[in-house]
């Protein structure tokens, strides 16, 4: 850190001078322009380079057996372009992985294929996808799944309960496109200033991010254990006891969400105080599963362990609502 004194001209404007060493290595000269800006957290921000077309990124990666999880790691890294580059040949079986793994990643897509190489790139700007827009977009999709996948359960539903599993795939796209933004905007000090977002709320929204996909997964699952009933309806009191806990796990869920992105620590504190009534619902229908077949009781016993678990979920989103540090 340099400490430079404020000078004052005749006329009463502030002006302070730019270290030198800084300047020419921005290739600072006399009669040069930069630009300033005021961040959200009062800093001034001088920007030589502001008027220049960032370098897209570039990763080359070697067909291999994990060669899906190689693009989606280069995706995430934040890299525009990836390059797979084969010794002899791309086989037809790599060129199936490597357009899947396209599919599975929003803004990716194949621009050049020939024998020996594919490249992909990235035609999504991090700026024009806000991390809290992407996140709530994520939320939405995750809570509808909860939502129609007790309902598909209930009701016997396959037709639903299908539905909420191909959505687990959109959920998945939309996490993977979030941690690319965070993880680009905290390597890029000028695109956190221009969305306003602190390198700590980076974080709060990657855990957060991580456990709204969690609870997406978890619905899956309630589909799948529907699907593998083949049409069984639950009734009675089953139906409704069943309904009632995945109401309060519903509401957690959203209330959580609600707080974090209000920042209301309130909301937040009623989403841990639900715990007791959530372990008393889960213990009733536990006991109650005794009186229904085996398939039919193992099932519904998995169910409410993963409405338990959503509603853990809830309560550690709830536990990020922390106003936010500037």
């Amino acid at each position: 850190m340099e400490l430079r004194k404020i000078q004052e001209t005749k006329g009463g404007t502030f002006f302070v001078t730019l270290p030198k060493d800084w300047a020419t290595n921005s290739g600072i000269t006399k009669g040069s322009v930069v630009s300033t800006s005021v961040g959200s957290n009062g800093r001034l921000v001088v920007d030589p380079r502001y008027n220049l077309e960032p370098t897209p990124r570039t990763a080359t990666v070697r067909p291999s057996p994990y060669l899906s999880r190689e693009i989606i790691g280069k995706y995430l890294l934040g890299y525009d372009i990836i390059r797979v580059e084969a010794k002899d040949r791309v086989t037809m079986d790599q060129r199936r992985i490597v357009k899947e793994a396209t599919r599975r990643l929003v803004g990716l897509e194949i621009v050049e294929e020939d024998q020996v190489n594919i490249v992909v790139r990235c035609f999504v700007p991090p700026s024009a996808f806000p991390p809290e827009g992407t996140l709530r977009y994520e939320h939405s999709l995750a809570s509808s799944m909860l939502r129609d996948a007790v309902i598909s359960m209930i009701e016997g539903d396959t037709q639903l309960a299908r539905q909420v599993v191909a959505r687990d795939n959109e959920v998945d796209r939309q996490y993977f496109l979030l941690v690319r933004i965070l993880r680009t905007i905290i390597q890029n000090p000028s695109l956190s200033e221009k969305l306003g977002l602190h390198p700590i709320d980076c974080l709060d929204y990657r855990l957060t991010a991580s456990l709204v996909e969690s609870v997406a997964d978890q619905s899956s699952q309630i589909g799948e254990h529907t699907v593998r009933l083949e049409g069984t309806r639950l009734d009675g009191d089953i139906a409704r006891s069943l309904s009632d806990l995945n109401k309060v796990a519903y509401e957690s869920y959203t209330d959580a969400l609600a707080a974090f992105f209000s920042r209301n620590i309130s909301m937040a504190e009623s989403v841990r105080e639900k715990r007791e009534v959530v372990e008393e619902m889960e213990r009733n229908l536990e006991s109650a599963c005794s009186a229904l077949s085996i398939n039919i009781a193992q099932a519904l016993t998995s169910v409410v362990s993963i409405l338990q678990r959503i509603y853990d979920y809830s309560v550690d989103i709830s536990d990020l609502t922390t106003p936010r540090v500037r």
